[in-house]
């Protein structure tokens, strides 16, 4: 039997577009001699549609979709993902479901059983677990197929009523099909090779998982679909961050005929999250991640310029260096907006990482229309000395600058702050944290600079002057961000304890960090938390980003 996965970049929404794409694959599966196509989760409305499935009218177009798919399954098997109605009168009105097609029918519909309702996903309030569990029958074969949950272990819940694969052993199936939508982080790539691996041994049959790709706002799916024997070898593994249609043959005997693996294909034997930040951890997968959330971001949206501030600092050289490859050198507009605190080698930088790049750019320096503010002010600021209001009102100065550039013009605003500003609050509100996307928020500083060093890996894009500089947002004379902020290498360490492993202060503080500074930084991510919701959205490239997959109150008192 010849299987063909479909690794796809869809459009929530976008019916048009997400079926035509799938019944290419179907026609160029069936060209092929394939026997078996299989989709990812939610292929036919693009995932997740989160409040969309609440829209009669886009279930609707979601059945109609399934209706015309239909019609191209002739000689083929297909199983495509999408929201279905749930006509059991119980419960939820709407399952996450997987329609199999065969001779221009439906001949089954399987339900997803495990919802996650972790992180980024909230599927128990849209969708009803499964009531039921059969295999598919199909060309002699007995087919296993479910709906992302086997990779998870996520059984022991009690709104679920079954594990389903364990249900499904029962019926004696020869192979496992999985339609998924498994969102990258910098630590998945390896804990999701694991954790299918371990199922593959524990049920002893072959394993064909079909993953999404593409960026839906915040979220990126990368792909990385695999093809595991019955004896858990891995056997094909599709590109990451790309589309692709792959076939592979599973033979009598079980065993499977695929195309040669790349020597970086590996399988761990368990999943390999670290317990510490390590900056340089894929950081060429968090690179790839990043530029195709830009890419996706403003594709999806019709968007096609982007317009960022250019300060001469890492974060923002970084984030316009991802951009110019991302959208073209010459759909990204750089602004350099000097100060009266602003260094002469800032601006000599910016200039020189934009003559590398070759993208457009402008000096605007914000001298006089800062000192308007001052003047303007001073009857209320009176003779009161120098404070963070001063330093603020540069900022938003050249937040109103970039916004106004980008109204005439119809740029889109990057945001350039790092997830250790955002944690700490160090970024002023309708300032430097205007923007329509954050590129590196779910970025600590450490691993802006070894995004920095993976850009210059064959040639100096980034300027050295740029990654070796003190950090600063010289806002005041001689400024410094270790005037505020601790060091970053330490810094950096408590956040992701905190953050990504939610690890208390007195957890944090027995790893050997010093207690006062451990509190101090705890308080400061939580007091922070109002700045935080005003934000615009974030690329997720780590296990837990800020945005829609944490969810903390503003005024809550703990460690405040």
């Amino acid at each position: 039997m010849k299987i063909f996965l479909a690794q796809q970049n869809y459009h929530i929404g976008n019916f048009e577009s997400n079926t035509r794409k799938i019944i290419q694959a179907i026609e160029t599966a069936k060209a092929q001699g394939g026997d078996l196509i299989l989709f990812s989760e939610m292929c036919v409305s693009g995932y997740p549609a989160r409040d969309f499935v609440e829209f009669s009218d886009f279930i609707n177009k979601c059945y109609a979709a399934v209706d015309e798919i239909r019609q191209h399954a002739d000689t083929i098997g297909v199983l495509v993902g999408s929201p279905a109605h749930n006509r059991q009168h119980r419960g939820k009105s709407l399952f996450n479901a997987a329609f199999f097609l065969y001779e221009q029918e439906i001949k089954a519909e399987i339900h997803k059983t495990l919802l996650p309702t972790y992180d980024v996903f909230d599927e128990y309030r849209y969708f009803e677990p499964s009531f039921d569990w059969k295999v598919v029958p199909f060309k002699g074969r007995r087919l296993a197929v479910t709906i992302c949950e086997d990779i998870w272990n996520l059984g022991d819940s009690p709104i679920y009523r079954a594990c389903p694969m364990d249900e499904l052993m029962q019926q004696q199936p020869d192979l496992m099909l999985n339609l998924s939508a498994s969102p990258f982080d910098y630590t998945h790539d390896e804990d999701r090779k694991s954790v299918i691996k371990a199922n593959v041994l524990k049920y002893k049959i072959p394993m064909f998982y079909c993953n999404a790709v593409g960026s839906q706002t915040e979220v990126v799916f990368d792909g990385a679909s695999l093809v595991f024997d019955k004896d858990a070898n891995l056997c094909c593994a599709l590109p990451m961050f790309e589309e692709a249609v792959t076939g592979v043959e599973l033979r009598d005997d079980g065993s499977i005929d695929a195309p040669i693996l790349e020597p970086a294909s590996r399988v761990p034997d368990k999943e390999l999250t670290p317990d510490k930040l390590e900056p340089e951890l894929n950081i060429a997968q968090v690179y790839d991640a990043l530029l195709l959330g830009i890419r996706d971001y403003f594709g999806k949206m019709g968007f096609q310029k982007a317009i960022l501030g250019s300060s001469g600092g890492i974060d923002s050289a970084v984030t316009l260096a991802i951009a110019c490859d991302a959208l073209g050198k010459d759909n990204v507009r750089a602004v350099l907006m000097p100060s009266p605190y602003s260094t002469s080698h800032s601006v000599d930088d910016a200039v020189q990482l934009s003559r590398h790049l070759g993208n457009p750019y402008d000096v605007l320096r914000i001298d006089q229309v800062y000192g308007s503010f001052l003047d303007t002010l001073k009857p209320v600021f009176g003779d009161l000395p120098f404070s963070l209001a001063e330093e603020n009102i540069q900022s938003r100065t050249r937040g109103n600058l970039l916004m106004a550039i980008a109204n005439k013009f119809g740029y889109i605003l990057l945001n350039t702050s790092n997830k250790s500003e955002l944690a700490t609050g160090y970024g002023t509100l309708y300032g430097d944290m205007a923007g329509g996307l954050g590129v590196l928020g779910d970025c600590y500083k450490q691993q802006v600079y070894a995004l920095a060093r993976y850009i210059n890996c064959n040639k100096e894009i980034i300027p050295a002057s740029i990654i070796d500089k003190a950090p600063s947002a010289e806002l005041r004379p001689n400024q410094k961000d270790s005037d505020s902020l601790p060091d970053y290498a330490v810094l950096d360490q408590i956040l992701y304890q905190y953050i990504e492993r939610r690890q208390g202060p007195e957890e944090i503080k027995t790893l050997g960090f010093d207690a006062a500074l451990v509190d101090r930084t705890l308080k400061l991510v939580n007091t922070n938390e109002y700045k935080r919701n005003q934000f615009c959205p974030i690329i997720r490239v780590s296990p837990k980003a800020f945005g829609v997959g944490r969810r903390v109150p503003i005024v809550g008192k703990y460690l405040a």
